[in-house]
């Protein structure tokens, strides 16, 4: 939801490059269903999304790399240290805030997750 919400956020910035990838995706899936309801409800077309694993090649070519959780911030540092001082928490001007991932839980934790990003998101964009 992360990604494709960027992509509308910065569709006036033809040189920015908006990508996701998982520390544990199920490779080549496309997004959950009820991702696909809610980013749909609000405007957005994911249908071709296929999931993809992280790796260094997407780390050493980002200038700025977002995780929903602490989890997945360490992960990539202890997988990646040339990666610190580009991975930060979506929700880092909120306090540092974590989304809850909502895989395999009931559609009101994506519209949750949703609104978290939404508003993670939108603080970023005033920073970028």
């Amino acid at each position: 939801m992360g990604e494709y919400l960027l992509r509308e956020r910065l569709a006036d910035r033809p040189n920015a490059v908006v990508e996701s990838a998982g520390i544990g995706a199920l490779v080549g899936h496309p997004a959950d269903p009820f991702a696909l309801e809610v980013m749909q409800e609000n405007g957005l077309d994911a249908s071709v999304h296929r999931a993809r694993q992280i790796n260094q090649d997407m780390i050493a070519n980002s200038d700025l790399v977002l995780v929903m959780d602490k989890g997945h911030l360490q992960w990539i540092h202890q997988n990646f240290p040339m990666s610190r001082g580009r991975v930060h928490l979506i929700g880092r001007w909120r306090n540092n805030a974590e989304v809850a991932d909502p895989y395999r839980r009931p559609r009101e934790a994506f519209e949750q997750a949703w609104r978290d990003t939404v508003a993670s998101v939108d603080d970023w964009m005033t920073k970028v």
